[in-house]
């Protein structure tokens, strides 16, 4: 490998912020934030809003993000348009 030209890869513990589940990976993302392991070594803290522990498609549940279409958000912000009035013609 050429020297000079990779990332400095280091141990780091990434922290899921809805469940609060922690574990030690390597990154290459720094924080100034620390925590001590299990191994009773302090590491830097990343604080992440999704992981495996709490995305849906690995943990298998579904959440609803929208409860109301996108058409009918739109609609309601903006009104019903029909199709003569979006053309500019009257009845």
């Amino acid at each position: 490998m050429k020297p000079g030209i990779h990332p400095d890869y280091h141990p780091v513990v990434f922290q899921d912020v809805s469940t609060g589940h922690k574990f030690l990976t390597r990154s290459t993302a720094v924080s100034e934030r620390t925590i001590e392991w299990e191994d009773g070594n302090t590491y830097p803290l990343l604080v992440v809003d999704v992981t495996s522990d709490s995305h849906p498609f690995w943990t298998g549940a579904n959440r609803l993000l929208d409860t109301a279409g996108r058409v009918e958000k739109f609609e309601r912000k903006y009104g019903k348009r029909t199709r003569n009035s979006a053309a500019g013609k009257e009845n």
